[in-house]
């Protein structure tokens, strides 16, 4: 049973606030026009699709509403091992042929596997859109799940943690080890990319459970973008996804829990980190029911580490010399928005052994408190809109990366639209709200995972 929600704890009325006040700026955020237009179909699949006849290319995209949180308990990295699975052929094609097709139409093809979602994408020349629907169709439909395949796959996962996280400076910090300091239920804390004991117990009756649940049309979005026209993309979507049966959308949990109201810390000992490092997570607000809460936050982010002339890298690296790295902000592996409640903000760095983790804290700390008490400039403000929203534009400009960027939208929070509507959202949030933010980031209820180099190896 998930544990009750909980607003965040209240905290002792404050002194008199000195933010300044200032007007949101209006109008001066360039808008970006992202058009979609969406429909279902008779089976629950969900269709976004996205023209822009000036890419020459088309992505297709389809993500899967199950994700880390809902790897059940004693399966730990299941969702990371059926993406693998995915890849492994179908009842239509065999074992690489999949491959094959996307490689020789000159496109590229990946998938991922996030804390709320599994994402598949194809990008093709215009003209092979109807490969990639095909491809995505048919692996929804009846993908290959045998015992020699989920034995192969294993073996790879297994390959992949210890090459990413077990022989790897620094392996899964903070994605895999800030969690279970900061939370405490399963779905919350657990490792997503998995257990050697868990990955091995894995059965084909396990995996052919697990698509029936999650890998429903009924529970996916279908992302198309790019170079297309609507009329034919609608055509050939309905010719190949019409038939691909109708289950029942698995009901989704509450993954709330209680927010901390103490203290928490954790050490790991890493055998190959060169130097020392920590990492402190605070809750955010929940990004579908407060996104201008949570998009404070990420401003916050902007403010404190983006850039050289941001407060931490000024204070904490190039003054007092505390630190090599240090960044902020919201977001555990896939940056911010690309989670449900409950998300992370994460304060990091990497600093010299002589460097006690707690100085570095402290320094960082003193920052917050200044921005809590008086706000950013107007002109930090919207520098960190202007830096925001040029790195989001020029992210999406890529067709492959706009294509799952719609998707996540639509899947995260039922809006594709946002992607070109964040930054009017952004220009409207105020040096007042940000200083909001910074009084959320409490040291007295911050969750600080320390990285220990193991002495003499």
């Amino acid at each position: 049973m998930s544990p009750t929600a909980k607003s965040a704890p209240r905290r002792p009325p404050a002194k008199k606030s000195k933010v300044r006040t200032a007007t949101p700026a209006a109008g001066i955020v360039p808008g970006a026009d992202y058009p979609v237009r969406r429909f279902t179909l008779a089976n629950g699949l969900r269709v976004v699709l996205a023209p822009d006849t000036s890419s020459g290319v088309v992505g297709v995209a389809v993500h899967y509403d199950v994700g880390f949180r809902s790897e059940p308990k004693g399966r730990t990295g299941f969702a990371h091992l059926f993406e693998h699975l995915m890849f492994q052929g179908s009842e239509s094609l065999p074992k690489l042929e999949h491959f094959r097709l996307v490689q020789s139409s000159g496109g590229i093809f990946n998938g991922s596997t996030h804390t709320d979602y599994t994402d598949y994408f194809e990008v093709l020349p215009a003209a092979a859109l109807e490969r990639g629907l095909f491809l995505e169709a048919d692996r929804m439909r009846a993908p290959r799940i045998t015992a020699e395949n989920l034995a192969n796959q294993v073996d790879v996962v297994s390959e992949e943690i210890r090459l990413n996280v077990l022989n790897r400076p620094y392996g899964g910090f903070p994605w895999i080890d800030l969690p279970p300091v900061l939370f405490d239920t399963f779905a919350n804390a657990h490792n997503g990319y998995g257990d050697f004991v868990d990955l091995n117990a894995a059965t084909v009756e396990d995996c052919a459970d697990f698509f029936e649940r999650f890998y429903t049309p009924a529970n996916a979005v279908l992302t198309v973008c790019g170079d297309f026209e609507v009329p034919r993309a609608t055509d050939l979507i309905h010719r190949h996804f019409d038939d691909v049966p109708y289950r029942p959308a698995p009901v989704r949990p509450s993954f709330a829990e209680p927010w901390p109201t103490t203290g928490r810390r954790a050490e790991k000992i890493d055998r190959l980190a060169p130097a020392p490092a920590f990492a402190v997570g605070w809750r955010l607000p929940d990004p579908v029911a407060d996104l201008p809460g949570y998009l404070a936050h990420v401003l916050l982010g902007q403010v404190l580490s983006e850039g050289e002339s941001s407060r931490l890298q000024s204070a904490v690296i190039a003054e007092a010399g505390l630190a090599t790295e240090i960044w902020a902000g919201p977001g555990l592996m896939g940056g911010p928005l690309d989670a449900r409640d409950p998300d992370v903000f994460v304060l990091g760095a990497v600093h010299a052994a002589e460097v006690p983790a707690d100085r570095v804290i402290e320094a960082a700390a003193a920052q917050i408190a200044l921005l809590a008490d008086t706000g950013p400039t107007e002109r930090e403000r919207a520098s960190a809109i202007a830096r925001f929203t040029a790195g989001l534009y020029r992210e999406n400009d890529s067709i492959s990366a706009r294509t799952r960027s719609i998707g996540s939208l639509e899947l995260l929070h039922g809006r594709a639209e946002l992607l070109g509507e964040i930054p009017g959202i952004m220009a409207q949030i105020s040096v007042e709200e940000i200083a909001s933010a910074a009084k959320s980031l409490d040291p007295a209820v911050g969750a600080v995972l320390t990285i220990t180099p193991a002495a003499g190896e």
